[in-house]
């Protein structure tokens, strides 16, 4: 039986009322046609608000035969191109992107109560990205990009620290190069929806939808 402890109470009639009392006036938030501008504001509204990693976010994927998989990963680069993000193009996430070039994000911001998710069609970032990023990353995790052969099976840690010191002397000292196998990926979105916590229930949701990258969004409220 579930450990009543385990799960938060409902929120009572006074709490409610107390955020109804506060919520936002949505006119100029519905009225809003920039989907990147919107999510930006978001976005730094989550950095001052959440105690780590505002920038996670949920990634969805399917695989050759359509089976899904999910996992967080983090958010480096958005712009108006789409969103960023990089991992090991030969771990189960690289692999399920090469056999089926769609994918979804989910954003979740529970300091803010405040959720965006975000689906489209994925291609590969430039090689003049991924070396850019990966140049500005630390040095003990450039390394580790070179030691991970990630997603496969591996015997214990000590295999692992086996690779780390194998590269750490290799690249220790002076510039590490990207690994060939470690690339960077841009979702262009044909959806994005903006989520908003309302009392009792009924969220204020804002879709923002478009036939394919590059054409105009177009807009609608959701029923809760």
């Amino acid at each position: 039986m579930a450990d009543d402890k385990l799960i938060p109470p409902t929120p009572d009639a006074a709490e409610y009322a107390k955020a109804a009392a506060n919520s936002p006036d949505d006119g100029a938030w519905f009225a809003r046609s920039d989907p990147f501008a919107l999510f930006g504001e978001w976005l730094s509204d989550a950095k001052a608000k959440e105690p780590n990693d505002a920038n996670a976010m949920a990634l969805a994927t399917a695989d050759a035969h359509g089976a899904p998989d999910v996992r967080m990963v983090l958010l480096k680069d958005v712009s108006g191109d789409g969103f960023v993000f990089y991992s090991n193009a030969e771990s189960r996430k690289g692999t399920q992107l090469s056999a089926n070039g769609q994918a979804a994000l989910c954003f979740h911001w529970k300091s803010l109560r405040r959720q965006v998710r975000v689906s489209g069609k994925v291609e590969p970032a430039s090689e003049a990205e991924a070396d850019a990023y990966f140049a500005t990353r630390a040095k003990d995790s450039q390394i580790g990009a070179w030691a991970s052969e990630q997603s496969r099976p591996m015997e214990g840690r000590f295999e692992l620290e086996k690779r780390i010191a194998l590269y750490a002397a290799k690249y220790g000292f002076g510039k590490t190069p990207r690994p060939p196998q470690w690339q960077g990926w841009r979702i262009r979105p044909t959806r994005i929806e903006f989520w908003r916590d309302r009392p009792f229930r009924l969220h204020d949701r804002l879709e923002f939808t478009r036939g394919e990258p590059g054409q105009p969004w177009e807009t609608r409220r959701l029923y809760p």
